[in-house]
């Protein structure tokens, strides 16, 4: 049976692996030259949940690891959702 955790780790994952993959698309555009995806949207994404794939994206294929506004926010972000997801574990909530 799959309880509410589960659905919930579920979509942590998801967005993980979805903001881990606009980072390797993304760096990618930017090799060949073509459309890329906007710093606006790839922060956002991060800031909902998606630091952890976005912070492993930046370290594993380089990307935007020279903007301080990605160095500094990225990990910030990280360390929020950590915070945040001890509590509601703590809580009970996970």
């Amino acid at each position: 049976m799959i309880f509410m955790k589960d659905y919930f780790l579920l979509a942590l994952f998801a967005v993980n692996l979805f903001s881990f993959a606009l980072c390797v698309f993304d760096k990618a555009a930017a090799k060949l030259g073509s459309r890329r995806i906007s710093e606006r949207t790839l922060l956002s994404v991060s800031a909902l949940f998606g630091s952890y794939g976005m912070l492993a994206g930046m370290y594993i294929v380089r990307h935007k690891t020279k903007h301080a506004k990605f160095v500094i926010t990225v990990p910030l972000f990280a360390v929020i959702h950590t915070v945040v997801l001890w509590y509601a574990v703590k809580l009970g909530y996970i």
